[in-house]
């Protein structure tokens, strides 16, 4: 008699769910100064509609602040590019509706999302900060970062 096939397995705990997958999602690093960022990305399937170009990631960041003095994001500007080369500049304030100050040792993270009509592109990008004690200005590279979905035929990179 063949053997009825275990049910998948399940995290009971979500948050070793969410370890587990921030652990296998690619990563992307850059270190600005005294400042480090990482990138990890995901594929959303659930909000993505390939059949009608519609494809989309959410980027979760991790800013580490490695340096002796706080300091202030202030605004960011991102480039998104496409499959096609086409390139998106993004300018704002903050990040999630916030302007975190990160003391020295400290850091700061979100979660944020992305979409393409193409099934991959590439984000980069620079964070505008500010040392509060002296009002002195800096920017702080956000990695290169690629959106890769299922849909692309071969791996691009």
């Amino acid at each position: 008699m063949a053997q009825k096939p275990l049910p998948p397995r399940l995290i009971a705990d979500p948050e070793a769910a969410l370890a587990e997958a921030m652990e296998a999602a690619p990563r992307f690093e850059a270190r600005t100064n005294d400042i480090t960022v990482c990138v990890r990305t995901f594929w959303l399937d659930d909000q993505s509609q390939p059949d009608e170009h519609r494809y989309a990631w959410a980027y979760y960041i991790h800013i580490a602040n490695e340096g002796t003095e706080t300091v202030q994001l202030v605004s960011r500007s991102w480039e998104i590019i496409d499959g096609r080369g086409q390139v998106e500049h993004v300018h704002g304030e903050g990040v999630v509706g916030e302007r975190p100050v990160i003391g020295a040792g400290e850091s700061f993270e979100y979660t944020s999302g992305a979409a393409l009509d193409t099934p991959s592109g590439f984000m980069r990008g620079t964070y505008h900060m500010i040392v509060p004690g002296t009002k002195q200005r800096f920017d702080v590279k956000i990695p290169v970062f690629s959106l890769d979905s299922p849909h692309q035929s071969g791996l691009l990179h």
